[in-house]
């Protein structure tokens, strides 16, 4: 049910640390070890559940972004968010490319994303491991699912791929990017969001931080290790774009996990201070969207 990495999975290092010990909150209440590479700086968890058995982890219908209704007001906040930053993805991405062409969402859920850029005018599609989110996606938006890897080898090439919050999840790491970057065009866009571990909610709550989600998030990124990533596999990071609500939602899912009194309010504060922080000296904004060229 679970593997122990010996080698780093970004680098292959041998030379990792213990480093915290984080309880999934959100579904099992049990403990893992999140690890340090020594070289690349990566942080993973370690040991993870093996790739045929994850999915008994998103398997909760607390698990917001592979449904679509609401059980609680953290719901209908995650939901009243996730509307708006759809616009704004769709804007950012339309801000970076001459035309609409051919783009690919990896990892997207129940396809909202895709059925916005398809309403837009991209000729879009989408790709999600997850078969009871791929059959929502497909049974009530109507969006074109690409079921595996040997599928997407036969299509056409992309002008651009998503993945917006979903590098964290995938088992093979440098595979799933060797295999995406060969299905993008040559001045194709790889727009790739991830949460970061440097940003102040992150230090502020340490490993009740929401955004670890272990044993979801497999791997756990900051600024210098997506530059390693990106070198590693011979691209450029062209932009780095702050996603300013992150901050917020994530800081509400942790104040509940640590029992905070008025946790809506604290959320707001700690979500305003963070991007304060970020805004004024270091854009270590809670989550970061990496722009993406091939070199």
């Amino acid at each position: 049910m679970y593997e122990r990495l010996t080698k780093c999975p970004l680098c292959k290092s041998e030379q990792f640390i213990n480093h915290l010990v984080v309880k999934d909150h959100a579904i099992s209440k049990e403990s893992f070890i999140i690890c340090e590479c020594q070289n690349c700086k990566v942080w993973f968890t370690n040991p993870r559940p093996t790739e045929e058995n994850i999915a008994t982890y998103y398997d909760n219908p607390s698990y917001i972004s592979h449904q679509d209704k609401s059980k609680n007001i953290t719901d209908l906040v995650y939901k009243a968010v996730r509307k708006y930053t759809l616009n704004q993805k769709l804007n950012w991405i339309n801000a970076r490319q001459s035309s609409k062409g051919r783009m690919l969402d990896y990892g997207c859920g129940v396809g909202l994303f895709v059925k916005a850029c398809t309403n837009d005018g991209w000729e879009a599609y989408g790709m999600e491991p997850n078969e009871k989110a791929a059959t929502f996606a497909i049974d009530n938006n109507g969006i074109d699912i690409i079921p595996d890897f040997k599928s997407l080898e036969k299509k056409k090439k992309f002008d651009v791929i998503t993945l917006f919050h979903v590098l964290e999840h995938v088992h093979k790491l440098n595979k799933t990017i060797d295999i995406l970057l060969n299905r993008l065009k040559k001045r194709g866009t790889l727009f790739i969001a991830v949460p970061n571990r440097d940003s102040l909610d992150a230090s502020t709550f340490k490993e009740n931080w929401a955004a670890l989600d272990v044993p979801r998030h497999l791997y756990h990124f900051n600024p210098s290790s997506m530059e390693y990533l990106t070198d590693k596999h011979n691209c450029r990071i062209v932009d780095t774009i702050p996603m300013k609500f992150d901050s917020y939602y994530v800081s509400l899912l942790s104040h509940q996990y640590i029992g905070t009194k008025n946790k809506y309010i604290e959320a707001i504060k700690s979500g305003y201070n963070s991007n304060k922080q970020a805004k004024n000296n270091s854009n270590n904004y809670s989550s970061l969207l990496f722009v993406i060229k091939k070199k």
